[in-house]
Order: C-alpha cells, then sequence, then structure tokens
C-alpha cells in the first residue's frame, strides 16, 4: 500500500474507532436532532441570527463581497423550531432607480426592521432609511422612512452607522461617527428609538478628549434609553500599551436626561493594568463592571476586577482586585515550569510570577443577587511572512537577496488561535467565588477562524459551551498530558458544562462527519429556555440543529 493511501486509511479507521467510542459514551446533558439539509445561495454565507420568535428564528444571509465595487445582497430567512426553512426572501436595495448599502436587519417588539443607507457623494450627506418587514412573507414594506441624515466628506471613513439593542429589546441606538476636524475631539451622532421606533432623542455629542489620546471600545443603551460608551484614554499621545507603569485608563462617558447630562469617569487601576474591562447596566441603573487585571503587563491576567458605578452620584462601590489562585494560574504548565512559577511567587518575582496570555473578554452575565460572571477565551493571530520562489527553492542553494527582490514574492499566512475557556463567578462584593478552565485548542490557517470559538447557552444554573473539537481527544487511550489540535473541517461536536459550584464536564455530542456538515458556532445561538440552534454547513450544502437540553 503506498503511502498516501496508508495514511488516508489509518485515518479513517481511527475516525471510525473514535466514533464508535463517542456513541458508547456516558449520557449526556443535552440531545441533538439535525434538521434538513439546504443549499444556499452561490457566493453567500448566513452571518447571523437576528431574533428569536415563539415558533421560529429569522437567519440574516449575506453576499460575499469579492471586491470594494461588489453590489450588497441580503436574504432574511424563516425556520420554525423543527429547523424547517419556511421562507426566504432577498431584500429589495433599490429605490427610484438607485443602489442602497445594507446597514442591518433587527427585530424590536416583536417586529422586523430593514436598515438600509444611501450615500449622496454631490451633497456629501449619508442617509439612513428604515422598512417594516412582513413577519408573513418577509417583503419590505414599499414605504421607506428616512429615520436620519449625517454629513459624510468620505463614506468609506465616515459616516458609517452603528447599532444597539437594550438588554430588554425596548431601545435601539444608532450611532455615527462625524467627520474629522484636524486637531479636534472625535464627533458621534447619537438617535435613541423606542420598540415602537419612534424617536426618543438625539444629539451630537463631542469627546472630551483629543482624538489622538483616546480610542472607543464599545457603545452601550440601557432599558431607559440612557446611552454609555466606553473607552481607553492613553496619557503620552501615543494609543499603545507597554510593560512599566499603566499610561492609560479606562473610561466610561454617560449621557443621560435625554442625551443633555454628560458625564465622565475615570477608572483608576490603583498602578494595576486593567488589560481588558466591561460593563453593563443593571435594572436599578448602576453599571456593573468587570474585567481583567495584570501587575506585570497589558496582555496577561493575573485575576478579576470587579466594581459598580452609581450614575447619579459618581459613586464606586463594592471595587475590588482579587488574582486567581496559584493552582488555576499553573493547572496546565509543565511540572518543569510550575516549579519555575513558585520560585518566581516565593521570590515575589512580577516579571516571571504565573499569569494567563492573551484572553478576550466575551461576554459579562450579570447575576440575580448583583454579582457577574465572566467568560473569556484565548484568542490570538500568528503571522508567518515568506518568500515565494518560482521554482520552490532557493537559487545556487543559498539566500540571495538580489534574487531575492526580483523574482520572489512576499507571502503571508495567518494562524488564528481560540484556545481555552475562561469562566470567573464574581460575588456581589467582587470577591472570585470560582474560576474555571474549559481547556480547547483551535488552530486554523487564512479562515479568520471560521469553524473555531464557542457558542454559549444558559439553562437554569448552569452554563453550555458548544464547539468543535479533534475527535482524537475523546479516544479513550491518549496520554494524559497530550491534547490534540483541532485544525479545521470534520471532529467532533464538543458540549461542555460549568455548574453552579465550577465543575467542568465535556461530552462529546457526535463527529462532523456523521452530521454531514461542519459546526460553525460563531452562527449558534440560545432560542428558548432550554434550546440551541446549532448551525453548520459544507460546501453549498447547510442544516440547523436542536439542541436540546435536559
Amino acid at each position: 500500500m503506498q503511502p498516501k493511501y496508508f495514511r488516508s486509511f489509518l485515518s479513517a479507521l481511527v475516525l471510525l474507532f473514535c466514533t464508535n467510542f463517542l456513541t458508547a459514551q456516558i449520557k449526556t446533558p443535552a440531545s441533538l436532532d439535525w434538521g434538513n439539509d439546504y443549499n444556499e445561495p452561490n457566493n453567500t454565507v448566513a452571518t447571523k441570527v437576528i431574533g428569536i420568535v415563539p415558533d421560529g428564528f429569522y437567519v440574516l444571509r449575506q453576499k460575499v463581497m469579492a471586491s470594494a465595487n461588489a453590489r450588497p445582497r441580503a436574504w432574511v430567512e424563516f425556520f420554525s423550531k423543527e429547523m424547517k426553512l419556511q421562507r426566504s426572501e432577498e431584500m429589495d436595495l433599490k429605490y427610484k432607480g438607485k443602489q442602497r448599502d445594507f446597514e442591518n436587519v433587527v427585530l424590536l417588539n416583536g417586529q422586523l426592521y430593514l436598515l438600509t443607507s444611501f450615500n449622496n457623494t454631490a451633497k456629501k450627506r449619508n442617509y439612513l432609511f428604515k422598512q417594516e418587514i412582513s413577519m408573513r412573507t418577509l417583503t419590505p414594506s414599499r414605504s421607506l422612512e428616512m429615520i436620519c441624515e449625517n454629513e459624510a466628506r468620505n463614506v468609506e471613513v465616515e459616516g458609517k452607522f452603528g447599532f444597539h439593542i437594550s438588554n430588554d429589546s425596548t431601545k435601539l441606538l444608532v450611532y455615527n461617527e462625524l467627520p474629522y476636524e484636524k486637531k479636534n475631539p472625535e464627533r458621534f451622532g447619537f438617535r435613541v428609538f423606542d420598540q415602537n421606533f419612534d424617536l426618543i432623542w438625539e444629539k451630537n455629542i463631542i469627546l472630551p478628549y483629543p482624538d489622538n489620546q483616546f480610542t472607543v471600545e464599545d457603545y452601550r443603551v440601557d432599558d431607559r434609553g440612557n446611552v454609555y460608551l466606553l473607552g481607553v484614554l492613553y496619557e503620552d499621545n501615543a494609543k499603545w500599551r507597554r510593560r512599566g507603569n499603566p499610561t492609560y485608563k479606562y473610561v466610561i462617558l454617560s449621557y443621560t436626561d435625554s442625551g443633555n447630562d454628560a458625564q465622565e469617569y475615570r477608572i483608576d487601576g490603583e498602578n494595576k493594568f486593567i488589560t481588558d474591562l466591561t460593563f453593563r447596566p443593571a435594572k436599578d441603573g448602576t453599571l456593573i463592571c468587570a474585567g481583567f487585571y495584570s501587575e506585570r503587563g497589558t496582555y496577561s491576567v493575573k485575576g478579576a476586577t470587579y466594581f459598580r458605578l452609581n450614575p447619579e452620584t459618581r459613586e464606586i462601590t463594592n471595587r475590588n482586585y482579587q488574582p486567581f489562585d496559584f493552582n488555576f494560574l499553573t493547572e496546565f504548565m509543565s511540572e518543569k515550569n510550575k516549579e519555575k512559577a513558585k520560585t518566581a511567587q516565593a521570590n515575589n518575582d512580577v516579571r516571571r510570577a504565573p499569569e494567563l496570555f492573551d484572553y478576550s473578554l466575551d461576554e459579562l452575565i450579570l447575576r440575580s443577587d448583583g454579582g457577574a460572571v465572566l467568560v473569556a477565551e484565548q484568542f490570538f493571530i500568528e503571522q508567518d511572512v515568506y518568500r515565494d520562489y518560482p521554482y520552490g527553492f532557493y537559487p545556487y542553494g543559498f539566500y540571495d537577496p538580489f534574487y531575492n527582490n526580483r523574482f520572489g514574492r512576499t507571502q503571508t499566512d495567518y494562524y488564528y488561535h481560540y484556545n481555552d475557556i475562561l469562566v470567573v463567578n464574581i460575588r456581589p462584593n467582587g470577591e472570585i467565588e470560582w474560576a474555571s478552565r474549559i481547556p480547547k485548542r483551535q488552530e486554523t490557517r487564512n479562515d479568520g477562524g471560521y469553524y473555531s470559538s464557542y457558542a454559549m447557552s444558559i439553562v437554569r444554573d448552569k452554563l453550555f459551551f458548544l464547539y468543535n473539537d479533534n475527535v482524537k481527544n475523546f479516544a479513550g487511550n491518549q496520554r494524559s498530558n497530550r491534547f490534540y489540535t483541532y485544525s479545521g473541517g470534520d471532529g467532533v461536536i464538543v458540549l461542555a458544562q460549568v455548574s453552579k459550584d465550577g465543575e467542568v464536564s465535556t461530552f462529546p455530542m457526535a463527529t462532523n462527519r456523521d452530521a454531514g456538515v461542519i459546526t460553525r458556532p460563531k452562527m449558534c445561538k440560545q432560542i428558548g429556555k432550554r434550546e440551541m440552534a446549532v448551525f453548520g454547513e459544507r460546501n453549498r450544502g447547510y442544516r440547523f440543529g436542536n439542541l436540546k437540553f435536559e
């Protein structure tokens, strides 16, 4: 048997063995039932679950834009709870012979709205329009209503619109950057609409900092229609984080009383690096803020920080910085590195003390008692730059700079790493109740991590995470210290359960090969108290599955 055929045979044999092993596992906390197979239109991709209604959910599909001059196209699709496609309609983006740009489709108060824009280059204005979409036929109404406009001297740089919906889905924030004026602070336009899409208030605001010292990270609108902006203020005119003492501060700007009351809250890190921070408006109007901090630099994590901010009194309460314990920080280290970490900690060597690296904060879940749960994922991108020679080898058997410049082409590969999931449960007083890590290794090349990362569901007092993994990790005979990487394509669909006390359990659900599609976690979404819509695709085929929790 030739080597390449032997390798294919061996891979198939391993997959068959692993599949049989999976089916013999203990009972899982959920069941996955796949719906029908469908073919997607050429050069299109499902981009998000728009919203959920009692009998199903709506999905947005868009054309893959191969070039900047390509004409945008968008479809709205409706799937039943049985994962059956009931209807798919393309949105008409033309009006009076003019082509509009697609912006978004939102679900407010049980009503779908199509949002489009048109850039008038002659007047240097950008207009935003809304149309109701029939919940039955999925066709936009003929009535086109302009809901805002702004100056846009260069639509590629400014004039674009962003959107955020409040937690109770009764308020919609539409924001956009206004034209930049040299040596002046950035300006933004805010418009807040109610659940019937009636305008509550609008205001153009000027940030109180020079443009080269401030970076906006997030926008939020609460259930009362107040707007909050989270950003980073740099002290040295350089938007860069580096070692040494923190040279930046997180800042929250609030706009209440219909935008008439503007307040600034600077978050003092108390000589610690706050490496990531986010916030959520609570029902009582306070802001729950939480994130990670480091004592070493700006890309590592030593522990969690938590505090409550009262926008009315400007008081910060329940503030706490708590490090993760040593065993948690070194859980997946080799014995040799653990010993080095012990020595560093004993000697109070901050530079060599154990910390976690490259974690991106994804979720802040508010607990009913005022506490919070943080969810983060280790994420980073590596670049491999190399020279592509015409004949596949260096001329003359050695590196020749002259030949390199004349004939070689520089190529860059991007490796996307989506690794461990971090879950931190924080008490109302800011203390860490427990912290857990879900081991995961995903590395893919030049695909943006298309099949990587995870989907999350909250079911009663448990958290569930769905992701793709290497089937060898569940073969039952691998070494305890060996962890195989998922590199895209076929693998096993894994469900990780985090209980109320932080205990982690993982369950292999099925292989992607058995499903006939490759699961795309970023498109999966919880659609009920005990249900998640699981999306998978392969080539032009796709299907949804219903993950039902016990």
